[in-house]
């Protein structure tokens, strides 16, 4: 057993997300979004590299050696899966490791928005998860996966770096592969699957124009494409599509993202207010004559605006509506929704006007 395995053993025990484990510093869980020291001594560089380089190969070795970080999937047996990133930084190694769940999250267990069954449903397109890092994208698009699994006999495709949840097929054939283990990068995963007969692809962080470009491709050629981006709002993401393409080529392809963006979804995690985990809020773009035509028109700054008045019937939402609707049901408090919130003092003048028996 390795070192390091009785801190990951702690991380499931409390029902935390992450462990910080830094030279330089007290080992560190995350709780619910804070960070908790655990009780034990500040790690000096030569413990950090002692408990970190026992959970390599000779090859992860030779990868950290040579980049100065790695990223990789670390198993402890019926524990749990952790997701890991390895690196140097100024007081010596340091490591943060996610626990992956064994159980698959389902749409109906993360309070997803019903649209985002009913883009499950869609034959081609491209669909976008954002938010900033942290915020659950990659839970999300493992719940989209698995619906789709259920639900449909189709060929599902993801490329990631590494590998997260671990599908296994139920009514779709499903094929995943790994970024430096399987394929060199995201753009050529995205090319070859292009051969592969795929009726769905899912991509991790959509970074490059290459990718971007090969992703665009292959919704233009009938295959639904889910991805995600670090940004925080849909309009945003639209923007981020958009200017990685050469100043003569955005007006092309402001109208090829004005036709193939079936949705955005830009998250947040907030702490219940029962104390007990997260949930995710959520905006909500879908595509409509008037979102693509801001699209189309370089009006994204007006996509804001418009979700915020779009109609519950439209299944779009803004950011401040759903933490609004949180609030109300008892779910979030005011002070934990506002510090995502995009107008924090409007919302807080909106959660006023709540009735008290609300």
């Amino acid at each position: 057993m390795a070192r390091i395995d009785s801190f990951l053993r702690l991380v499931v025990e409390q029902h935390a997300s992450d462990l910080h484990f830094h030279a330089g510093t007290t080992p560190l869980i995350r709780h619910d979004g804070d960070l908790v020291p655990l009780n034990f001594r500040a790690l000096s560089e030569h413990d950090s590299r002692r408990f970190l380089l026992e959970i390599l190969t000779p090859e992860q070795r030779e990868v950290l050696d040579r980049d100065q970080e790695i990223d990789l999937i670390y198993e402890l047996g019926d524990i749990g899966r952790f997701r890991c990133n390895l690196f140097q930084q100024s007081r010596g190694m340091g490591a943060v490791f996610r626990i992956i769940p064994n159980r698959m999250p389902t749409i109906d267990e993360l309070r997803l928005p019903p649209s985002v069954r009913k883009l499950t449903q869609l034959q081609n397109g491209l669909v976008l998860i954002t938010g900033p890092t942290g915020s659950g994208k990659s839970t999300t698009l493992a719940a989209i996966v698995n619906e789709i699994n259920k639900t449909t006999n189709r060929h599902i495709i993801t490329v990631e770096d590494p590998v997260e949840f671990v599908h296994h097929p139920i009514n779709s054939v499903i094929t995943q592969r790994q970024v430096g283990r399987h394929v060199e990068s995201f753009a050529g995963a995205l090319r070859s699957s292009l051969r592969e007969s795929p009726d769905v692809v899912v991509t991790g962080e959509m970074r490059d124009l290459e990718t971007i470009h090969t992703a665009l491709q292959a919704a233009e050629t009938g295959v639904l494409v889910f991805g995600t981006l670090h940004t925080n709002s849909a309009a945003k993401a639209a923007d981020r599509i958009i200017d990685v393409f050469a100043d003569e080529a955005r007006e092309q392809a402001r109208g090829i993202v004005s036709v193939l963006l079936k949705g955005v979804f830009a998250q947040h995690l907030v702490k219940r207010a029962s104390g007990e985990g997260r949930i995710a809020v959520m905006e909500v773009m879908l595509q409509t004559v008037g979102i693509s035509n801001l699209i189309r028109e370089n009006k994204t700054y007006q996509i804001d605006g418009y979700l915020q008045a779009a109609e519950a019937a439209t299944g779009m939402q803004s950011l401040d509506g759903c933490i609004l609707k949180y609030i109300k049901e008892g779910t979030i408090t005011l002070e934990d929704g506002v510090k995502v919130a995009t107008y924090p003092e409007q919302l807080r003048r909106m959660a006023a006007e709540i009735p008290e028996e609300a």
